[in-house]
């Protein structure tokens, strides 16, 4: 696939390096002088490793848990397509975005941001009032789902251990809502490298531990009837493959691919590809063992979070400390996808509040960061308390914002950044991948607005789900 993406002509690394700035940017530029959430945030100084890991960090995510599920509205043939499809459609489109970041960068433009990529190309008010929005939506939508996740999770050991407990879903989420606001205070996207390093490790960690379950109760007398077929009548079928669709989209969805390119030291070339390469490893490891062997094991029985499926009615299937490792396992590694999804919030809000001229850790600039950090991160917390069905709503908003960011605006900018003559196959073969997940995205959002609809009844703020 990569033999079909021309290089852009910027320096190798090996070749004499073009001038720099303090930002680590190819050429100076004058504007970013002035652009406090560039200057402090989005710091140009990791490696290609440290790319893998951001990228791990940021794809390779507990939602990948919940793949097993849609593979009951897929059955095995349709599940195992979209899960090779999308894994080739999303690194083709990521590396297409890559190679558009390295052209402008060796033009003396470096793009640091996704709405900053949607000014240069299409025009400002797409990265204005399109691109920005969808991405503030999806990565803070993100931080909020994490941060449900992670007080089920603190939930399922505590049911676990005290079957009779009388502690609310929301208290264990303002328990795991404490850590991110310690770890929302970080500075910068390039000092969450070590803690990314450590999540690469976390994800193979409880995917491994979820595999493993899944195959011991498998085999075991314990597990419920396997059943694979489909149910339901044709609306529901077809309903269901367009939420299973989302459910895949949003679990291979990054919306972050040029804030990560921006943590590189120039030159940038190649780099990105080696942090997909590492990313990638991990993702087939771990989604493709996760989702057939969670399929596998409990059928159309299986939950929307594999893991639930370790515990019926009270009685666990494996035994108590192995269920508390591979939650605490999904804890840890939550509360670093969190803190990466944090980081296009807080570069806004640096770019609002810090003042540029001044030192990064100038009380002017350490006050403001932690007051609009710790308030981003409280508002985060109150609506993962108050609304626990935000699964649905996140669904949502994945069909509207990853799905155009990831799977249709990479192709849109490779065309109209490199022009590749009508007779390509290039060309088409971009045109194709825009086309068609506009439409599956479009399909996957109404599917999502009607499983709201459905569940809306069921819906109580700070329910204890």
């Amino acid at each position: 696939m990569s033999s079909l993406l021309p290089t852009s002509n910027v320096v190798s690394d090996g070749a004499e390096n073009p001038p720099t700035n303090s930002l680590g940017l190819d050429h100076p530029q004058k504007y970013v002088a002035d652009d406090a959430g560039a200057l402090f945030v989005l710091k140009s100084k990791g490696s290609w490793v440290h790319c893998g890991y951001h990228l791990t960090t940021s794809i390779v995510a507990p939602p990948l848990l919940s793949l097993p599920y849609a593979f009951t509205f897929l059955g095995w043939t349709g599940g195992i397509i979209c899960l090779v499809v999308a894994a080739a459609v999303s690194f083709y489109n990521y590396n297409l975005l890559s190679l558009v970041l390295e052209h402008h960068a060796q033009n003396g433009h470096r793009l640091l941001r996704f709405r900053d990529v949607a000014h240069q190309i299409l025009g400002p008010g797409w990265g204005r009032y399109f691109v920005g929005p969808i991405q503030f939506a999806v990565c803070y939508g993100a931080v909020v789902a994490c941060i449900l996740l992670g007080g089920q999770c603190m939930k399922a050991i505590y049911v676990v251990a005290h079957p009779n407990g009388g502690m609310k879903l929301y208290e264990f989420v303002l328990i795991f809502g404490c850590l991110m606001l310690i770890l929302a205070q970080l500075p910068s996207f390039h000092s969450l490298r070590h803690i990314n390093m450590v999540s690469l490790v976390l994800c193979l960690a409880y995917s491994a531990c979820a595999t493993g379950a899944s195959i011991y109760i498998g085999y075991s007398s314990k597990g419920p009837p396997k059943d694979y077929s489909l149910h339901g009548d044709t609306q529901t079928r077809l309903f269901g493959i367009f939420n299973a669709i989302a459910i895949i989209a949003t679990t291979y969805g990054n919306g972050i691919i040029p804030e990560i390119q921006a943590t590189l030291a120039p030159p940038v070339k190649g780099k990105m590809f080696k942090g997909l390469c590492v990313c990638y490893l991990v993702l087939i490891v771990t989604f493709f063992s996760v989702s057939i062997s969670g399929y596998w094991a409990f059928g159309d029985n299986v939950g929307s979070l594999v893991l639930n499926n370790f515990v019926e009615k009270g009685t666990p299937l494996v035994p108590r400390w192995f269920i508390y490792m591979t939650n605490i396992f999904t804890i840890a590694q939550l509360s670093a996808v969190g803190v990466v999804y944090l980081q296009p919030t807080n570069e806004i809000m640096e770019q609002a509040f810090a003042d540029p001229k001044r030192a990064e850790f100038s009380m002017r600039n350490v006050i403001p960061r932690v007051i609009s950090r710790s308030l981003s991160t409280a508002l985060a917390i109150v609506i993962a308390a108050m609304l626990p069905f935000f699964g649905d709503i996140n669904a949502l908003i994945g069909a509207f914002g990853f799905t155009p960011l990831d799977f249709v605006l990479p192709a849109v900018f490779f065309n109209l950044t490199f022009k590749p003559s009508k007779r390509s196959p290039i060309f088409w073969l971009n045109v194709i991948i825009a086309v068609t997940f506009s439409a599956v995205g479009a399909l996957a959002a109404i599917a999502a607005v009607r499983q709201i609809v459905l569940d809306g009844k069921s819906y109580k703020l700070f329910a204890n789900i």
